[in-house]
């Protein structure tokens, strides 16, 4: 990851799940926040998966912002539609309507930005992994035992 978007995109997804967290907590206890989760069992879940997802992002694997894409789109994508629905149809509706929507807009936003962060990342593509030459040009140990080899020819000199 060496593009600055990378990492914001990275570390807007930390923050979000923070976020969420936050969220599933309080909902959790009862407590009075700024909305409170759909499903408790499902936003628990939903954080362990991202919480295992999110290293796997930071390396740019392609798998795992499709995970993250369609694990979000799952669970806030339902709510969002319904919410879309309201406003066309012009019903009256409530900040936290609006708030929810927001964030559910949010939340899909960041799984597809990550996916097409990773797949057009130039570094990803300029540098594939080539698993016949990689083992010859990339590997340490190879390149030091033929520098140990190499030491040992003490020939002498006239």
């Amino acid at each position: 990851m060496k593009n600055l978007s990378s990492w914001l995109i990275v570390f807007f997804i930390i923050m979000f799940w923070g976020f969420r967290v936050l969220v599933a907590v309080m909902g959790q206890m009862d407590a009075e926040f700024i909305l409170k989760p759909t499903d408790i069992t499902t936003e628990i879940i939903l954080l362990f998966v991202v919480l295992a997802l999110v290293p796997f992002i930071f390396k740019r694997k392609i798998w795992a912002g499709i995970i993250y894409l369609g694990v979000y789109a799952y669970y806030f994508g339902p709510n969002l539609f319904s919410n879309v629905m309201a406003v066309i149809n012009q019903e009256t509706l409530t900040a936290t309507t609006y708030l929810e929507m927001l964030i559910a807009l949010i939340a899909i936003t960041l799984g597809v930005v990550a996916v097409f962060d990773i797949l057009f990342d130039k570094a990803r593509m300029k540098n594939p992994v080539n698993k016949d030459t990689d083992w010859f040009y990339k590997n340490k140990d190879y390149d030091r035992k033929l520098d140990d080899r190499a030491d040992k020819n003490n020939y002498r000199t006239l």
